[in-house]
């Protein structure tokens, strides 16, 4: 069992949230959701591994939303003429993320794409969550268009340039999460906020 250590966080102080609202693994409420913690991997930006663990950890809030929206895509078995008989789902990429990789982020590819440290990103505030949508007869995501972490226009909410099943997919992850209180980033498809978890204070827990 990993535990999660509270390291010092801004000038020798340590920020944690409530007891009602900790992170949480994001697997233990929600077994059937699949993730795909690129930050774990080099397979991301950095093309370095930035992560110790492949768990999931979010805000316990955020996760219980997270678990009604994977319950409400499991009930669409068919979207714009597609049939999916398992219903659909969703894959994480990342959720929260401690502050010390934001940093290092930062040094790599700055904005608008990465927050700037000294003010934190959502996702140090368990607030943020990467995301996409997947079939899950046979767990092959949706085609957005890009890959997650793709740096360019095409990445935005704003690009019309894609065919339309593109389109209506990326109008279907973001009408989902919208619905339930995410506000999507204008730049990133597969990025939402948690609405009440935008206040939170910035976190730097390290999994060991």
């Amino acid at each position: 069992m990993k535990i999660i250590l509270l390291i010092l966080v801004l000038a020798g102080f340590v920020f944690a949230q409530s007891g009602t609202d900790e992170p949480v693994n994001v697997k233990d409420l929600i077994p059937d959701i699949v993730t795909d913690i690129r930050y774990n991997t080099t397979n991301n930006f950095t093309g370095q591994k930035l992560y110790s663990t492949d768990e999931c950890f979010y805000s316990l809030s955020g996760t219980r939303v997270l678990q009604q929206i994977q319950d409400s895509l499991h009930q669409i078995t068919e979207y714009k003429g597609r049939t999916f008989p398992k219903g659909l789902g969703l894959k994480i990429f990342d959720a929260y993320r401690p502050h010390t990789v934001q940093f290092l982020m930062w040094d790599i590819v700055g904005p608008p794409f990465v927050a700037s440290p000294t003010n934190g990103s959502n996702h140090n505030r368990g607030s943020a969550v990467d995301l996409t949508i997947i079939d899950m007869a046979t767990g092959n995501e949706l085609n957005m268009g890009t890959d997650f972490d793709f740096f360019g226009p095409e990445a935005g909410h704003d690009y019309n340039g894609f065919e339309q099943e593109i389109l209506d997919n990326r109008i279907l992850l973001k009408n989902i999460m919208s619905h339930f209180n995410f506000t999507p980033y204008t730049v990133e498809w597969w990025h939402y906020s948690f609405n009440p978890a935008l206040d939170y204070p910035l976190l730097d827990f390290q999994l060991k």
